[in-house]
C-alpha cells in the first residue's frame, strides 16, 4: 500500500492555474496554425514562413519543457530528488526496506482503520497483512509492515498515534513472518499432533516472546473420583483463564501451564487460538516420534538413540541403581538417593525433550534432556559408569544442541560441577561461544546459539557409523 500520488489532507490537489495556461496554450497553436496554412496557401513566401513557423514550433516545445519542469508537471529528476530535504519522501523510491510487527488499538467506529493505513501510506509504508483482534471496545490491529529502511520505529509509531492508534506496540520481523496466519496455526497444529513435546513451543510461536511454564497438578486434581466442577488447579478452570498479559490453560493431566508476556495484553483470539492447540493436544494423548538411529562403537559394540519419555521410567531407575554415588551426585547436585523422583518429570514431553541410548538388549545406558525453563532451555546428560569415555555423552549433547536450535532457542546452559571435566570438554566441542559461571562448586556453561549456525548432526567421534532406522 504505497502513497503514489501527491495528496493535501488526503485529497488530490488539483493545479488550476497550469491546466489553464496549457489550455491557452493550445487554443494559440491551433490560431497560429491556421494562419500560417492560409498564408503559406496564398502567399508568394509560403516556403520562407514555413520554415519560421517550424523555428516557432520548437521554440514553444522548449518553452513548454521549461514550464512543465518548473512547475513539477515532469517525474523529477535524480538531481530533483537528491536535492529534496531530509526526511521528505520520494514517490517511486526504491531501496532497502525493513520489515515490521505492529500492534496497536484503533476505536471500534467507521473509518478508524482508513485513517490508519493513510497515515502509514504517507510513510511510503506497505501493509503486508493484517489481522483484528476485536475487543469489547475497540479492535487491535496486527500488522506486518515493510518500511523503508530510514523510517524508525519511532517515526511509524508516531504517525500511527496521529491517526488514532493507542498502545502501540512495534518490533522487527522477519521473513518467516511472511507466512499468513492460518497457514502458521495450521503448521503448529500439525507439530503438537506429531509430538507432544512441541506443546510449549507451539504456543510461544503462536504468542509470540513470551515465558511458559508448567506446574504440575496436586493430588487432589489428579483423581478422576472428584466432580468436574471441582477440577480447578490454582484458580484455573478447565476452559481456562485469561488475565491480561497471563494466559492459564488446563493441560490432559491436569497440570496448568501459565503463559505469561508482559509487554503486551492477551486478546481474547490469541487466548481461543492457545486453548484449541492445548484441547488438540489433550485429545491426541501421550505420543513422541518412533523414529531411531543405531550406531556402532569403536569396539563394534551397537546401540540406539531415541526419544524417550515416561513410558521409560522403570528403566531409567534401573540405570541409576547400577550408576556409582559420584555419578548420580554429579547428574542431580543433591542427595543420590532423590534421583528417581525427579524421573516423572524429565522424562514428561510436557516439559522438554528426552533422548535415550539404549544397548542392543534393551538396556539404557544414557540419557540426555533438554529442558525448557521459561525462557531458557537447560542440558542435562548421564551416562552409566561403565560406558563413559566412548563419545556416548558427546553424541547425546550434539542432538540434544540440534534439537534446540530447531526450536529456535537462542541459547543452551549446563549445570554441572567444575571437576566434571568430560561434561566441560563436550560443551568446549561444540564449537560454540561459551560463558562460565562458578559459584560454591556449582559450575553453569551457557552456549549461544544465534552466534555461530549449528549444523543438524554436530560433529561426533569418528568410531560411530551412524545406521538409520524406523
Amino acid at each position: 500500500m504505497s502513497d503514489v500520488t501527491r495528496t493535501k489532507h488526503g485529497r488530490p490537489v488539483h493545479h488550476w492555474r497550469r491546466d489553464l495556461v496549457e489550455l491557452a496554450a493550445l487554443f494559440t497553436a491551433v490560431a497560429v496554425a491556421d494562419a500560417v496554412a492560409n498564408l503559406i496557401g496564398h502567399g508568394p513566401d509560403g516556403a520562407a514562413l514555413l520554415v519560421i513557423s517550424a523555428v516557432v514550433l520548437v521554440a514553444t516545445a522548449g518553452f513548454h519543457t521549461w514550464w512543465a519542469r518548473r512547475h513539477n508537471h515532469a517525474p523529477p529528476t535524480a538531481d530533483d530528488a537528491d536535492a529534496r530535504p531530509a526526511g521528505h519522501p520520494t514517490e517511486h523510491s526504491a531501496g532497502a526496506t525493513t520489515l515490521w510487527r505492529m500492534r496497536t488499538t484503533v476505536r471500534d467506529e467507521p473509518g478508524s482503520l482508513a485513517a490508519l493505513c493513510t497515515a502509514l501510506a504517507h510513510g511510503r509504508v506497505d501493509i503486508l497483512s493484517l489481522q483484528a483482534h476485536p475487543l469489547a471496545e475497540g479492535t487491535v490491529d496486527e500488522f506486518l509492515l515493510r518500511a523503508p529502511e530510514e523510517l524508525s520505529a519511532a517515526e511509524i509509531t508516531r504517525g500511527v498515534s496521529h491517526a488514532g492508534g493507542s498502545g502501540t506496540w512495534i518490533e522487527r520481523a522477519d521473513a518467516h513472518d511472511l507466512v499468513d496466519a492460518p497457514t502458521r496455526i495450521l503448521g503448529l497444529a500439525t507439530r503438537t499432533a506429531l509430538d507432544a513435546a512441541e506443546l510449549p513451543l507451539a504456543l510461544r510461536q503462536l504468542l509470540g516472546r513470551c515465558t511458559i511454564r508448567s506446574l504440575p497438578a496436586t493430588s487432589r486434581e489428579r483423581d478422576t473420583t472428584a466432580p468436574a466442577a471441582d477440577a480447578t488447579a490454582d484458580g484455573a478452570p478447565v476452559e481456562g483463564v485469561l488475565e491480561g498479559t497471563v494466559l492459564r490453560l488446563r493441560a490432559p493431566e491436569g497440570e496448568v501451564i501459565t503463559v505469561e508476556r508482559p509487554y503486551l495484553p492477551f486478546t481474547p483470539t490469541e487466548f481461543a487460538r492457545a486453548r484449541a492447540l492445548v484441547e488438540l493436544d489433550t485429545r491426541l494423548g501421550p505420543r513422541i516420534p518412533r523414529s531411531q538411529d543405531v550406531l556402532t562403537l569403536a569396539e563394534g559394540n551397537s546401540i540406539t538413540v531415541r526419544r524417550a519419555d515416561t513410558t521409560d521410567v522403570e528403566a531409567a531407575k534401573a540405570m541409576h541403581d547400577r550408576c556409582s554415588r559420584r555419578t548420580l551426585s554429579m547428574r542431580y547436585h543433591g542427595p543420590v538417593h532423590d534421583a528417581d523422583r525427579y524421573l516423572n518429570h524429565l522424562l514428561s514431553p510436557r516439559f522438554g525433550r528426552t533422548l535415550a541410548v539404549q544397548t542392543a538388549s534393551g538396556r539404557i545406558v544414557g540419557i540426555g534432556h533438554l529442558l525448557w525453563d521459561g525462557d531458557e532451555t537447560e542440558i542435562a546428560l548421564l551416562v552409566e559408569d561403565e560406558w563413559q569415555r566412548r563419545g556416548i555423552g558427546t553424541e547425546l549433547l550434539g542432538r540434544l544442541v540440534a534439537l534446540a536450535v530447531e526450536a529456535s532457542c537462542e541459547s543452551v546452559y549446563a549445570v554441572t560441577q567444575a571437576s566434571n571435566t568430560g561434561m566441560v570438554a563436550a560443551m568446549r566441542g561444540l564449537g560454540l561461544p561459551l560463558d562460565y559461571q562458578i559459584e560454591e562448586g556449582t559450575l553453569v556453561i551457557t552456549a549461544r546459539l544465534d552466534a555461530t549456525p549449528v549444523i543438524s548432526r554436530p560433529p561426533y567421534d569418528a568410531s560411530f557409523e551412524p545406521q538409520r532406522a524406523e
